[in-house]
């Protein structure tokens, strides 16, 4: 089960990835497993040295009882302490944000989020884009006909 964010590529400059662990709990992966689980409005900040992820939404596992999760709560990344540091001098420095790009399970089912370091995109740099993928599409469109 792989959970895109196909807004952050539309939103965001993406300058580098990474790719960290997440703490879940039981009833949390079951919900991610069947897909109810959504990461567009959601973003990373690092705070006394631990990387979290905010507004991540996970539905409520239905077959779960009155120990079910809390839909949107604050949830740990797992990444070492060299690259949250890394993370940290280029939020605070250079005014990039951390946005989760996919959510995923690993060849050993464990839950990964890549996580984009991103610059914003203003209005002309989204029209800009845009016209650059029509450009492309007409160009794959007139190879594809000959």
């Amino acid at each position: 089960m792989e959970i895109l964010n196909r807004v952050a590529r539309h939103n965001y400059f993406i300058v580098e990835e990474l790719e960290c662990g997440i703490e879940l709990t039981g009833t949390e992966v079951k919900s991610i497993r069947e897909g109810k689980c959504q990461i567009r409005d959601s973003y990373a900040v690092i705070k006394k040295g631990q990387l979290y992820l905010l507004n991540m939404f996970v539905a409520p596992y239905k077959e779960g009882n009155i120990f079910n999760h809390q839909e949107t709560r604050t949830r740990r990344l797992l990444a070492h302490k060299k690259e949250i540091l890394k993370l940290n001098d280029k939020v605070k420095l250079q005014g990039y944000t951390l946005i989760p790009l996919k959510m995923y399970f690993n060849d050993r089912n464990r839950a990964k989020v890549l996580i984009g370091i991103c610059k914003g995109k203003n209005v002309v740099d989204k029209r800009e884009t845009e016209k650059e993928r029509s450009i492309k599409r007409e160009i794959d469109k007139a190879t594809k006909n000959r």
